[in-house]
């Protein structure tokens, strides 16, 4: 929910690190102090254009960008507020356009967030509630069609919790993240995802694990909201290469999403089921094959075709770059290295750096069939990242064989020395953080 990027403009920067010093917790989930910031901002939220809520351990994102893709194909003007940015801060708010969103200058941001500032007064506040309470500032001055909101962390008490009725509710897969905030158990998460359930309004979910599911059903039930579930009420596949959904209105038969894995068909699934369970926007058939053609989303599984990290690398290699930092998000990013391998064969090197709060063994035991030359990266600029003889530890404990490097780029220039039958395939992967830097190092910088 904290961003991974350090990249402000200098007026941006001065105000971002006096905002952050307002608490001394970067993470305190408790809607108390939003709430009362909010009040004193004449409750911007409830001049909101509808509002889709998404919760979920790991595709939100993507989600959120088919969603997009598909209402703005549908010539709708979309807000997105989404978390967190890998380069500037202004990537978590979007404003809707005719003919599609633009990211916030940094004179409207900053605006809004010393409005936030000043109505705060100094009181004890989060950086992303106040980023969440800016974003609804800015949202309700700006006309729009509809709002896509994204849950920072959890959900029950998530800062973006504050919307009494959305016009619908997603919860994205579930799997085991932020333990230490979130409880250590798979239910206990699910409990927290499903804390932005409201009375009456539909909930989308993707396919859960049984006991996620179970605790979802009962949520809904518990408070009378309607139940859209994969694998239940809409069923989404591959076919031919094509994406085919299905539910009790019909069948479509759409093209492939542009963004890369079989997950990724997944997350349009459930972006698709969503718009299809509400009704106050009709949209066109055409409309969903269009915007999910069109969605982007830097980080997950994105190719550097091009940029100044490929000139530091073997010549002719293959480079992805993924944000993915937990155990489900490495094991959908080696599903990917899977399916590439099928279709053309490349020797892999992994090259990875995580936070210090994360699980690295269970994060890189999923490249254990596929790649016998893992490198460890120190995440640079940010405190609290695992030292890379911590990363090493990690993946020697697995029986695998690692190395380390100074840096992202380090290790570019040492596999640039040695020699390959056939040019590498290179993931870098294993925080946002890290994508983040990589991003601006490649001069890749998302818009």
């Amino acid at each position: 929910m904290n961003a991974p990027g350090a990249k402000h403009s200098p007026p941006l920067g001065a105000l971002i690190a006096r905002l952050s010093a307002l608490h001394p917790k970067p993470i305190d989930l408790d809607l108390a102090r939003m709430r009362r910031l909010l009040e004193l901002l004449d409750d911007p939220q409830r001049r909101l254009p509808p509002v889709i809520h998404v919760a979920g351990t790991n595709g939100k994102g993507s989600t959120i960008a088919y969603l997009r893709g598909i209402l703005e194909a549908a010539s709708l003007r979309v807000h997105v507020y989404t978390s967190p940015f890998l380069v500037r801060i202004n990537e978590c708010f979007r404003l809707g356009r005719a003919g599609g969103g633009v990211l916030v200058g940094d004179d409207e941001l900053r605006d809004a967030l010393e409005r936030c500032e000043r109505a705060n007064a100094g009181a004890p506040i989060t950086l992303f509630e106040i980023e969440t309470a800016a974003a609804f500032v800015l949202f309700a001055q700006h006309p729009a069609d509809v709002v896509l909101l994204e849950v920072g962390l959890g959900g029950r008490l998530d800062a973006t919790n504050v919307i009494d009725r959305p016009l619908a509710t997603v919860i994205a897969p579930v799997s085991l993240d932020h333990t230490e905030f979130l409880g250590g158990t798979a239910m206990a998460i699910a409990r927290e995802k499903a804390g932005i359930v409201k009375t009456g309004v539909p909930v989308v979910c993707a396919e859960q694990a049984p006991e996620v599911i179970a605790v979802i059903e009962q949520q809904a039930e518990r408070l009378r909201a309607p139940l859209y579930a994969c694998g239940q009420e809409w069923h989404v596949s591959v076919e031919r290469g094509r994406l085919v959904y299905q539910d009790d209105r019909g069948l479509m038969d759409l093209a492939a999403p542009r963004l890369f894995g079989r997950h990724q068909f997944d997350n349009a699934g459930l972006a698709i089921a969503t718009l299809r369970a509400q009704s106050l926007f009709k949209i066109d058939p055409t409309a969903f094959e269009a915007g999910i053609v069109s969605a982007e989303w830097p980080a997950r599984m994105q190719r550097l075709s091009s940029g100044a990290l490929l000139a530091q690398a073997p010549r002719g290699c293959e480079i992805w770059l993924d944000g993915g930092h937990n155990a489900e998000g490495g094991r959908v990013a080696a599903a990917c290295l899977g399916d590439l391998e099928e279709r053309v064969s490349r020797p892999l090197v992994v090259i990875f750096g995580m936070m210090g709060n994360k699980d690295a063994g269970a994060f890189i035991a999923n490249f254990a069939g596929l790649t016998r030359h893992i490198i460890g990266v120190q995440i640079p600029g940010r405190d609290g990242t695992m030292p890379p003889d911590r990363l090493a530890d990690a993946v020697r404990r697995l029986g695998m064989r690692v190395e380390t490097a100074a840096s992202v780029e380090a290790a570019l220039r040492s596999l640039a020395r040695l020699s390959y039958e056939v040019p590498p395939r290179i993931l870098i992967t294993g925080s946002l953080y890290l994508a983040g830097h990589v991003l601006v190092a490649n001069g890749t910088l998302p818009g």
